[in-house]
């Protein structure tokens, strides 16, 4: 899917690039708080050794960041934007609209879902930018 960036997401995203090296797919601008999907591959790059990278480009935007990892499918994807909760498992479900199923321990529960539920609202809206999935639901 084709994902439209809004100029502010634009402007974070290269900003992002500028300091970290590494540049994102897409952002995400919910308040205080950037969510930005880095390429596979380049989270290690992009947190950088002992999060310093990361934690610069905060201080330097003066916002959160989280960081989601690409993914080749919408599986993999959603369990990537519900990290670092474990995932199980993640079933697609296609009938009347397409809905992500994500088998998550219990004991996890909690960091999947997030303050206010903003961890399983930003994988919801991923989900729907990247993949087109209406919804995302924990088992």
């Amino acid at each position: 899917m084709r994902v439209e960036l809004s100029d502010e997401a634009r402007r974070y995203i290269g900003r992002f690039d500028e300091l970290t090296g590494v540049t994102p797919t897409d952002c995400l601008v919910e308040g205080d708080r950037l969510v930005f999907v880095v390429p596979a591959g380049k989270m290690a790059s992009a947190i950088g050794q002992g999060g310093e990278t990361v934690a610069e480009a905060e201080r330097r935007l003066a916002k959160s960041i989280e960081l989601v990892e690409d993914a080749d499918t919408a599986e993999a994807f959603v369990a990537s934007a519900l990290a670092p909760a474990a995932v199980n498992a993640v079933t697609i479900s296609e009938q009347n609209d397409r809905v992500a199923y994500v088998e998550i321990p219990e004991a996890d529960r909690g960091v999947a879902i997030g303050a206010e539920g903003a961890n399983i609202e930003t994988a919801r809206r991923l989900a729907e930018r990247h993949y087109g999935i209406d919804d995302v639901q924990l088992t």
